[in-house]
């Protein structure tokens, strides 16, 4: 089983046609595994069933890590890393954690919590990615850039995550603005709701920013697809222009003048 272009979202399938050949089977591979391990959380799934599907994946993640896979999805991941330290692997039981975390509809108290879970998910996704293309990449960098892409993901299925019992937005916050988290569910959003949207997704490019900055020039034509991902995910508004903003992006990238 090779896996193909990622058809998970518009987004990631734009980064992977702008990856070098080498890699597109990865990027294909994480994210096609991330489906797998997503698949857990499906409506109508028995909960024991989804549980027992989940520690599978996590054994398999932490086989991977140590060189032994077994699901055809992880063997192709593990042939990318042929013959490269495999320890960048050891994150992808983050997929599990959060999948665990959704499945028990778990909510966040504070800002700590949810930094947490989107860290988790980007030591899994984009920290193997950005240690493949470019080792010298400050680990910290990529999982920075990563836990910006993954909030800003998830505040753009705000009201479909909460109408599943899943609240993306800390308690805390909520709170003192004043504002009720069944509001989460319902669109349009109060203005206190709106407003905190608003200094969130501005605090999240500022995060993003600061990431693509800590690049050196020299690297962000290996770092190409993250930072096609990252131009697409500082756009509120997505749709036929984003295959425009999506070149432009790659363009700058592989000339090394590429900023947010």
């Amino acid at each position: 089983m090779s896996p193909a272009r990622p058809d998970a979202s518009a987004t990631r399938a734009l980064a992977w046609l702008y990856a070098a050949g080498t890699q597109r089977p990865l990027l294909a591979a994480l994210c096609a595994i991330e489906e797998e391990i997503a698949a857990s959380l499906k409506a109508g799934l028995d909960h024991q069933v989804a549980h027992l599907r989940l520690e599978w994946w996590r054994a398999e993640c932490e086989r991977t890590a140590q060189g032994r896979p077994a699901h055809p999805l992880t063997r192709a991941l593990a042939d990318g890393f042929a013959g490269r330290d495999p320890a960048p692997l050891a994150g992808l039981t983050g997929l599990v954690d959060t999948a665990v975390w959704d499945l028990a509809t778990g909510t966040f108290e504070t800002r700590r919590e949810l930094t947490g879970y989107c860290e988790r998910w980007a030591e899994a996704i984009v920290v193997p990615l950005a240690w493949f293309a470019a080792p010298e990449l400050d680990r910290a960098a990529g999982r920075a850039l990563g836990a910006a892409l993954r909030e800003e993901e998830l505040l753009a299925h705000l009201a479909h995550d909460a109408r599943a019992g899943r609240l993306r937005l800390p308690l805390d916050e909520l709170a003192a603005a004043g504002v009720d988290p069944a509001c989460l569910a319902r669109p349009p959003w109060p203005p206190a709701l709106a407003a905190v949207l608003r200094a969130r997704h501005s605090a999240l490019l500022s995060q993003l920013a600061a990431a693509v900055a800590s690049v050196p020039s020299t690297a962000q034509p290996a770092l190409r697809p993250l930072l096609v991902w990252a131009a697409l995910a500082a756009r509120a508004d997505h749709g036929a222009l984003d295959g425009w903003r999506a070149w432009r992006a790659a363009r700058r990238a592989g000339a090394g003048r590429f900023e947010l």
